[in-house]
């Protein structure tokens, strides 16, 4: 039992010092136990954090394990942190990480056909933020770029892996800010990551103006 607490214990610390999710494999090796052991443990700490209702939740989050904020704190620490950067996107950009997020992987072509308008501006401020990435080529004639969610994605939404995503009949039965998130701040406009290097984007992506 005392080996037991002690592995607990060191999960525990080194979730505690990363500030990226860890994956399960990896929790394991640095403990030197088997994963199924490893997930019992760590299934033990979601539920102690769980029942003690503190500052601090262990949640399986990004395909890893991470210690968050309580969401009923949310509201305080966004004034206590209110200098903080906070990320911004549009509807339209919204609308657009709700589609790439489930028809991915998906083409510039095909999202501009269910929207009804371009989204080169749209795809191209989610690249910029880390939420959007080109995952590769639809073999087609001009081999079109296709376009996935990123890791950033499922830590900004609180997911662990895409299935976890909401139903379609979920989403309608959601408020428009239910699915949005502390660290995502919805605008009326279009914003670039300033530090983002343009010339990273697809060539296709680079025939607007993106910032008009």
């Amino acid at each position: 039992m005392e080996e037991r607490n002690y592995t607990k214990g060191l999960l525990e610390a080194l979730l505690f010092l990363s500030s990226d999710p860890i994956k399960l494999s990896a929790l394991a090796k640095s403990c030197g136990i088997e994963k199924t052991e490893a997930r019992e443990l760590l299934d033990e700490l979601i539920l102690d954090y769980q029942e003690r209702e503190g500052g601090f939740l262990l949640r399986e989050i990004a395909g890893g394990y991470q210690f968050i904020t309580n969401q009923k704190y949310s509201e305080i620490l966004s004034h206590i942190f209110k200098d903080k950067k906070r990320e911004t996107l549009s509807r339209g950009t919204l609308d657009t990480l709700a589609i790439i997020a489930y028809k991915q992987p998906i083409t510039l072509t095909e999202l501009d056909e269910i929207r009804g308008v371009s989204s080169r501006a749209m795809v191209a401020s989610l690249m910029s933020k880390k939420l959007v990435k080109a995952v590769g080529q639809k073999e087609v004639p001009g081999r079109p770029t296709l376009y996935g969610t990123t890791n950033e994605f499922l830590l900004h939404f609180g997911l662990s892996k895409l299935t976890d995503l909401p139903t379609p009949v979920e989403v309608k039965e959601l408020k428009f800010e239910e699915f949005s998130l502390d660290s995502i701040v919805v605008t009326d406009e279009t914003e670039m990551n300033p530090d983002f290097d343009l010339d990273s984007l697809p060539e296709e992506l680079k025939e607007e103006k993106i910032n008009e």
